[in-house]
């Protein structure tokens, strides 16, 4: 008797063997049915051996409860005395309660578990084809099926067989299953069966050998028609059949579905022909097939229906799968699907995807598959469809390290595991590991974490996906730098021959010179060495992924060459974080950010500085700079020092920039373009602006001391007054000078005429850092006239002779350096000839437009795209510009906020006053912002100006990849560019032209 208020013994020893409602399970104890077991110890020990003893001990209850009378006794008897059947049977229903349902509904179905031979062990295909063999329908089929994977996942949870050979049965059980299904469609169809010959291919895991509890059944039907029939027909015949298969496999009855038959991977997918034959098939392969479809045939595996003409079918897509990777953009490829899978995810389920999430099955299997594909054209060892075992093969072969492989091995098995688990419960399809604590903890337990199942699954499961992200990149890249370095005893060392093979996969033009620059790197016993033998294999990866993966390789061995003894850089690559990404994205993107460090290498500190690629702010430079200035011993020496910081400012900028547009694991991509734009533009014109300023001191101290004798400003125009400048864009100046008090005029013009010819020579002088060429074209009288006007002058020109396109120029004017207040009085001068009093006059606009078009018909090079150049061309910067500034001409004295020098500022705000309509001025915008980032990407990439798409294939991509296009997307970037400005030009003909 329980004393009141105390738990009974029964209930506390139900706790104790992993019982969560204990009282509900000692009512369950209490049933009559289960009398005959209700006092065995045994009992309670084997329902706390499985993965969930409340949902054991239900599933026994509603297993001995649909018994007959007469077949009662024999359960229970037989659950006490023999122990591989006790634990097989509470152990399927701890795991499943899907089985759980299905033993209810088929009482007599527990006696498939009781046999204990050797053949029951291990079975294949002829076995399961006997479990199989009395369905003569959809429904007994389900029924045979279930029965056949009742001892599947008996022999799983009990641990008979571990992960990858009950995905081997489960293979094996899909094709007995297939084979079936096949014969009971021809059986319902027997005119249709004698006039074809019909192959099922399974593809995917069933191919590969190594199927989960819930999957699609990929397969690919190959048809031929029977000695005498008629193609047609038979094709005819042969896809009748095929439907009816799947149908018999994917239907659902009053006793479920078995699982989805899948032909999707057949030619042209799910728009392409059910039934194909065998030449039909070969004819799309060496025709029209992608990279992904090799890759998929890979697995590919004749398992039912006619089987000669399914080997005949393998033999003949084996050699297009291991030419696969002589495709041109294949790894790319590879790399596309593998991004578009993750992308797909949706975010609130990424954490928890098993296969598809960062680290999990799919990672494996991809890396797998890849290095097979890479490495199959020559070693036919590697021909496996089962990803463990090809994993094996290429950890013999030396093709992946074997510590990498067999940590690999260990984590793949875990997740498998833990997905056959998941799937097992209700077995339904999911990938996604549960939320709910009593579904992680039977997860954990089934696993056999019986401390702490929730924490300790949750701790494995991490280390284990920790161990795939960290892995599945290097396992392509670690075994190249062992083919040219010092390797641990008992590896294999990776030949010449496929070192070259697989860095010509990753994109490397010159694979002979990647790898001597890799013994340089990889080479010798130094702790630089050992550094980047741990860097390499992630930075290698890095290069990959940009368009010139040679230059990076390249470019990091000088960069490392340079300052190898440095400790503080060692440090920063040991950091294997944001800084190495960073510098691998920054050297493998082009030309310009590479040439700027490599000047001085120590800026790659900037990459490491989780503020540095942050611009600086035009007083923080001008004071950096004037401050070198004040420091330095002559005019030379302190214009090198500005220009030196104005070369690191430029590479910050470009490093920004590349970063921006490629994205890394810390940084994501700028979904802005306009954005970025907007931060190149003024973090340019500030480092010039500072520049400017610097060489104006530097020049002054050397002739005058402190003081010049006249007042001096520099006023930005063109891009330079606009924000506006890209990399390679000249100064747009003009200067103007005021005579100090008692200072003679004729005195003060040579000053400052001097002045100016010494910033220009200081500024263009012959150094490692890249000049700065001021332009002072747009004065007054062009070419023709004083470099230098004093502001009386200006006003006088201005006044009587201004022409309307110099008006127009002024519109960019903006004070850059020299005399504040002298430049403020300059813009207050030219302010009414910029936004003229009651707008411009229709004999202005009239000239306005007659220039405009006459630019277009002179300026634009011989030869060059119309459609395609950046500054010109239709819909280019010219055109937005010249649309912009119109009506700024035409209504700024009105609209104070058209008063601005930026164009996307004046577009904003021409749209805020109601002037153009919100879609032509999102057009425009798109257009502009566009133009100039091809502008800036050619410079990034090129390392010199260019208002055109470089024709310089390589150079092309690189430019791609700088706008945000993947590998492989160059056309489409073409494209777009000339919908994008073709659309902007019919604004302009409408807003500008007034057509």
């Amino acid at each position: 008797m329980t004393v009141p208020g105390r738990r009974s013994s029964t209930f506390s020893r139900l706790l104790r063997h992993g019982f969560t409602d204990p009282s509900g399970a000692e009512r369950l104890l209490d049933v009559p049915e289960l009398s005959a077991l209700r006092d065995d110890p045994v009992l309670l020990d084997a329902l706390g051996a499985t993965a969930d003893p409340d949902l054991a001990l239900r599933g026994l209850v509603r297993l001995v409860e649909a018994q007959p009378e007469t077949e009662r006794q024999t359960l229970t008897t037989t659950l006490l005395s023999a122990k591989p059947f006790r634990d097989r049977l509470l152990g399927v229903l701890g795991a499943s309660e899907a089985l759980a349902d299905h033993l209810a509904r088929h009482p007599r179905d527990w006696e498939s578990l009781v046999t204990y031979e050797a053949a029951d062990l291990h079975p294949g295909v002829a076995e399961f084809e006997q479990g199989l063999a009395e369905a003569t329908d959809a429904v007994s089929l389900r029924v045979a099926y279930r029965r056949c994977l009742l001892a599947i996942a008996a022999r799983d949870v009990c641990g008979t067989t571990d992960v990858a050979q009950a995905a081997a049965e489960l293979a094996d059980l899909a094709t007995a299953t297939l084979r079936a299904a096949l014969a009971i469609a021809r059986s319902a169809e027997p005119a249709d069966a004698a006039m074809c010959r019909l192959a099922v291919i399974a593809m995917g895991k069933c191919g590969g050998h190594e199927l989960n509890y819930v999957s699609d059944v990929d397969v690919i039907f190959v048809g031929e028609p029977t000695e005498g029939a008629d193609e047609g027909k038979a094709i005819q015949a042969a896809t009748r059949l095929a439907s009816h298969l799947m149908r018999i496999c994917s239907e659902t009855t009053v006793e479920g579905t078995i699982w989805p038959v899948d032909a999707n991977l057949r030619p042209e997918g799910r728009n392409g022909p059910l039934v194909r034959t065998l030449s039909s098939h070969l004819a799309y392969y060496q025709r029209w097939a992608k990279t992904w479809e090799f890759q998929a045939l890979l697995k590919a595996r004749a398992v039912a229906g006619d089987l000669e003409l399914g080997a005949q079918y393998i033999d003949a897509v084996s050699p297009l799968v291991w030419q696969a990777a002589e495709r041109e953009n294949f790894v790319p490829d590879v790399q596309k699907m593998r991004r578009r899978v993750v992308d797909n995810i949706p975010a609130a389920q990424v954490e928890r995807e098993l296969k598809l999430g960062p680290g999990g099955l799919r990672d494996v299997e991809f890396a797998v598959q890849l290095l097979q594909l890479v490495h199959g054209r020559s070693d036919a060892t590697l021909h496996s469809g089962t990803t463990l075992d090809a994993l094996a093969a290429l950890a013999a072969g030396g093709y992946v390290g074997r510590a990498d492989a067999s940590q690999l091995d260990e984590a793949y098995r875990f997740l498998r595991a833990m997905e056959h688990r998941i799937q097992l419960y209700r077995l339904r399809r999911t990938h996604l590991v549960p939320e709910d604590e009593a579904d992680l903890r039977r997860l954990g337990r089934s696993l056999g974490l019986r401390t702490d199942p929730v924490a300790d699954l949750n701790r494995e499961w991490k280390r284990h996906a920790a161990v795939v992200r960290r892995l599945h990149e290097k396992l392509f890249y670690r075994p190249l730098l062992d083919a040219v370095a010092q390797l641990a005893p008992g590896e294999i060392r990776l030949s010449p021959k496929a070192a070259g093979q697989r860095l010509e996969a990753l994109g490397y033009a010159d694979p002979a010179a990647a790898l001597r620059h890799l013994e340089a790197l990889a080479s010798g016993v130094t702790r630089k060495a050992a550094i980047q033998r741990t860097l390499l294999p992630v930075l290698l990866g890095w290069f990959a992924d940009s368009a010139d993966p040679d230059a990076g390789l390249l470019g990091f061995r000088k960069v490392s060459d340079a300052l190898g003894k440095t400790p503080w850089y060692l440090r920063l690559l040991r950091d294997e974080g944001a800084a190495a990404e960073n510098l691998a994205r920054v050297l493998s993107a082009g030309r310009l950010a590479p040439d700027l460090l490599l000047r001085a290498p120590e800026a790659v500190a900037i990459l490491g500085d989780p503020g540095g690629l942050k611009p600086r702010g035009r007083d923080h430079l001008e004071q950096e700079v004037l401050a070198a200035v004040g420091r330095a011993d002559d005019a030379e020496h302190a214009v090198a020092a500005a220009r030196g910081v104005r070369r690191r400012e430029l590479f910050r900028t470009a490093a920004a920039d590349l970063i921006g547009s490629y994205g890394t694991e810390d940084n994501p991509r700028e979904q802005d373009p306009g954005a970025l734009v907007d931060r190149v533009g003024e973090a340019v014109t500030d480092l010039n602006a500072a520049t400017i300023a610097g060489a104006l001191r530097a020049a002054v101290r050397a002739e005058w001391g402190e003081e010049l004798p006249t007042r001096f400003a520099v006023i930005g125009m063109g891009r330079f007054g606009g924000h506006e400048l890209g990399y390679g864009s000249d100064a747009d100046v003009l200067f103007v000078h005021e005579p100090r008090e008692g200072v003679d005029e004729q005195e003060a013009a040579r000053a400052a005429n001097r002045v100016v010819a010494e910033m220009r020579r200081l500024l263009q002088l012959p150094t490692a850092d890249p000049p700065l060429l001021i332009d002072a074209d747009l004065r007054p009288e062009g070419k023709s006239g004083p470099l230098v006007r004093t502001l009386k002058s200006y006003e006088a020109y201005y006044r009587r002779w201004s022409l309307v396109w110099e008006s127009q120029a002024l519109l960019r004017a903006a004070p850059m350096a020299g005399d504040q207040e002298l430049a403020d009085r300059f813009i207050e001068l030219v302010d009414p000839l910029r936004y003229p009093a009651e707008g411009l006059g229709e004999d202005a606009v009239r000239e306005i437009r007659r220039l405009k078009a006459r630019m277009e018909s002179e300026r634009l090079p011989r030869g060059a795209d119309p459609t395609l150049h950046a500054k010109l061309g239709r819909g280019g910067l010219s055109d937005v510009e010249w649309t912009v500034q119109l009506l700024q001409m035409r209504h700024g004295w009105a609209e104070p906020g058209l008063r601005t020098t930026r164009t996307r500022e004046a577009l904003a705000a021409a749209h805020a006053a109601g002037l153009i309509p919100t879609e032509e001025a999102q057009t425009l915008d798109e257009a502009w912002v566009l133009a100039t980032r091809v502008r800036n990407a050619v410079m990034l990439v090129r390392g010199r100006p260019g208002d055109t798409f470089p024709s310089d294939p390589r150079e092309l991509a690189a430019v791609a990849r700088c706008l945000g296009y993947e590998s492989g997307h160059v056309g489409e970037m073409v494209d777009d560019y000339r919908r994008i400005t073709r659309r902007a030009r019919a604004v302009v003909e409408e807003l500008f032209y007034g057509a």
